[in-house]
């Protein structure tokens, strides 16, 4: 079986693509245009050092750009493959600053596999991981968790997207009769504990109240977002239309959880796959949990603006260079 990674990354420090985002940044009160959304870390070689350690089973890695590529890419790596906006993404939709935007189109990148894995640029592999930690005969691997739509005040766009997401997979499936059909999605005895006792606890409403993001890189089926697109291809044009994330978006979390409510997955916990860390000025657990190497991946979210960036940069990549010293194929 042939799977892919899919890496989606921007250089939020290139002057080009600043004047480009200043002339579209501010129009709409609803936008998430964050300054946090876009600042690079400087550390994603340390992404490919993983891969090529811990992953060489990949079959291609497409690297998503705007345009712009880092200094010490190597883009001649025959597994390597350079995907520009403007290739995939239909041109209404262009120019974008939209993650979902960037994310909904990706069954249009050509040469992708069926079996796909989605990485954000702040997912990083640090242990083995084999391909049936993400597909088991050829359907992703993943966990159908119920969980209420939260009213984040503090980041209220997200809640908007959220509830978005659960009321397209609503038209779609009905909340009863899918658990009738595949009971042992939802109270499968592998989940973590307090997911299983959620599921139990949510059979008492007959509607979806949300459901939980599994934060980790994401086991995709090109097919399903060709499904999804040929159902709702109207809302999501006008997500894509967005220059930036907005309240009135879907994400690819749709996406996700359209297979799952398909039965087109093998349920397992997935969460234990990676640990979730948002960066501080205080990461003394992140940096454990790196050199101690405790879990496969790790996401490393970047969601503060009042870090003191320097620092912080700095200690993330004396982290990465001792737990990964030598280069990889895919750097000059």
């Amino acid at each position: 079986m042939d799977i892919d990674f899919v890496l989606a990354w921007v250089d939020g420090s290139d002057n080009e693509w600043q004047k480009e985002k200043a002339q579209y940044c501010g129009k709409n009160t609803s936008e998430d245009g964050r300054e946090e959304r876009y600042r690079d870390w400087d550390i994603l070689k340390f992404w490919f050092r993983g891969v090529e350690k811990y992953a060489s089973w990949v079959n291609k890695i497409f690297f998503v750009t705007w345009g712009h590529l880092p200094s010490w890419l190597d883009i001649h790596n025959p597994k390597l493959e350079i995907v520009n906006h403007a290739s995939y993404i239909p041109g209404q939709f262009l120019p974008t600053f939209n993650s979902h935007t960037i994310e909904l189109n990706f069954h249009r990148i050509k040469g992708l596999s069926e079996q796909f894995v989605y990485f954000n640029d702040d997912f990083f592999i640090t242990n083995p991981v084999k391909q049936e930690d993400f597909f088991i005969n050829g359907v992703p691997k993943d966990m159908l968790a119920l969980q209420p739509v939260v009213a984040n005040v503090d980041n209220p766009v997200m809640s908007y997207i959220y509830l978005n997401n659960s009321m397209l997979l609503a038209k779609h499936f009905d909340k009863r009769s899918n658990i009738k059909k595949q009971p042992g999605s939802y109270l499968h005895t592998g989940y973590p504990f307090m997911y299983f006792f959620y599921n139990m606890l949510e059979m008492a409403f007959p509607r979806f109240t949300g459901f939980y993001t599994v934060h980790g890189p994401s086991p995709f089926l090109k097919s399903t977002f060709e499904t999804i697109w040929q159902e709702e291809g109207d809302f999501l044009s006008g997500t894509c239309m967005h220059k930036f994330r907005d309240k009135e978006d879907a994400s690819q979390y749709l996406i996700r959880e359209w297979q799952k409510l398909s039965g087109n997955f093998k349920p397992a916990n997935v969460k234990k796959l990676c640990r979730y860390f948002e960066l501080g000025n205080d990461n003394r657990k992140l940096y454990n949990t790196l050199m101690k190497k405790t879990c496969k991946m790790v996401c490393i979210n970047d969601a503060n603006t009042a870090i003191d960036f320097n620092k912080v940069q700095q200690e993330l990549a004396t982290c990465f260079n001792s737990i990964f010293p030598v280069k990889s194929s895919y750097e000059l």
